[in-house]
């Protein structure tokens, strides 16, 4: 099987199953020099704690691994912009649960989607963050959060980059610095960022407005959908609407390199099968720019 060169942080979001140690091996298996995780069940309000013998295992595997780069995903239940007090509490919660679970298992960021304002855009973009700063306040340490781009399906905040900017201008100037970002190949097509058209278009459009500094993750993810469908489909890496062009131009952009990447495509009924060949697929784009250049 390749062997991953270590500092490309290339890897893929990977199954807890059995306990969060697991995580790593399951990385391994696929060739993986980065992952993201699920520190809890996504779809469920129950908040596992992380007991001194699962953060020792946890920490163990990651020494044997040489996993370069592990980010969480924060629940999907979760929405800090509601204008539901009891689901905001609740959101405020679990996310500070979220918080304090990477803490203890030494994982330096968490990927959140902003939350669906419901009721009016504005009024949500500033409970969102009013939740965000609330909980990096009540959670102290340098477990940061990554602002992910969305796909702008229904009131879902987060599509456009200006409002990604205006989000994390909002919150608190005390853990401002604790706020980053993650951008979606997938979300961006869906939202209308032409990644297929117009790819140098629309990260001078993200260096405007957020810059190159703070985007701290990329979720290679190629659309089932088309172009500004606003739809959140993910298909394998060159296998949906935007085809291989764009990951081929980020896999050789130097803007990227040190910017861990991690794909969240279709896995199938094979639990390796698929993020193996995604993944050998994007080094091999990776490496034919090498030679090119």
């Amino acid at each position: 099987m390749h062997q991953p060169v270590r500092s490309d942080l290339l890897g893929a979001h990977v199954s807890t199953q059995g306990g969060v140690a697991m995580a790593l091996g399951r990385g391994t298996a696929i060739g993986a020099t980065a992952i993201q995780v699920f520190t809890k069940t996504p779809n469920q309000w129950r908040e596992p704690a992380v007991t001194g013998d699962i953060q020792a295992a946890f920490r163990r595997e990651v020494d044997r691994s040489g996993i370069a780069s592990i980010v969480a995903h924060d629940s999907y239940l979760i929405n800090l912009a509601s204008p539901d007090p009891v689901l905001q509490a609740r959101s405020e919660t679990a996310f500070c649960a979220e918080l304090e679970r990477c803490t203890r298992l030494g994982i330096g960021f968490v990927v959140s989607h902003p939350g669906n304002y419901i009721d009016d855009r504005e009024a949500g973009l500033a409970r969102n963050a009013a939740a965000y700063t609330r909980c990096l306040m009540a959670v102290s340490g340098s477990v940061a959060v990554l602002l992910e781009t969305t796909a702008g399906t229904g009131t879902a905040l987060g599509a456009k980059f200006e409002e990604l900017a205006l989000l994390r201008e909002r919150i608190g100037e005390p853990v401002r610095h604790r706020v980053a970002f993650c951008a979606d190949t997938c979300h961006l097509y869906s939202a209308g960022y032409d990644l297929v058209g117009d790819y140098d278009g629309v990260w001078r459009e993200w260096e405007k407005h957020i810059g190159f500094r703070d985007l701290r993750c990329l979720h290679l993810n190629d659309s089932k959908t088309p172009f500004g469908s606003r739809r959140d489909r993910h298909e394998l890496i060159a296998e949906g609407s935007l085809g291989a062009e764009p990951f081929r131009r980020i896999m050789r952009d130097p803007r990227f390199a040190r910017t861990p990447k991690l794909i969240e495509t279709p896995k199938g009924d094979e639990e390796f099968i698929q993020d193996r060949r995604m993944l050998r697929r994007l080094r091999a784009y990776g490496r034919a720019g090498k030679r090119a250049r």
